[in-house]
């Protein structure tokens, strides 16, 4: 009963997340629109788009022929470096979550070779 009670939440929660997102999405410009606020060479409050000065000034700044490794190199190196370390560790946790579950695992199937020797013997 416990059981199914958990996962009715579990799915409610899921279904609200998702309701969410698809709200959120709602107010996204469509893909490809030139006019939208992504696109545009200068914000709203007429600043310069960093988009733009990545795209005119990459190479004279950091005389690499690749953008995308200018960009995340150079520019962003510090958020790459930060999204590099939130994924290796989330790839501990998984390793270590897993890990425990096998020797949970390996721990009951030797009490039960244990608890069948054991009838075998009697």
């Amino acid at each position: 009963m416990k059981e199914r009670r958990l996962r009715i939440i579990d799915y409610s929660l899921l279904l609200i997340f998702l309701a969410l997102l698809i709200y959120a999405s709602l107010g996204l410009s469509p893909r490809g629109d030139l006019n939208s606020w992504v696109n545009r060479e200068e914000s709203v409050v007429h600043s310069p788009n960093a988009a733009a000065y990545y795209i005119r000034h990459a190479y004279h700044d950091t005389h690499s022929p690749n953008m995308v490794t200018a960009i995340l190199a150079d520019y962003r190196g510090y958020d790459t470096l930060g999204e590099e370390t939130v994924i290796l560790t989330a790839g501990i946790i998984c390793f270590l979550l897993l890990r425990r579950k096998r020797r949970k695992n390996k721990k009951d199937n030797n009490k039960e070779i244990k608890a069948e020797n054991e009838r075998s013997r009697k």
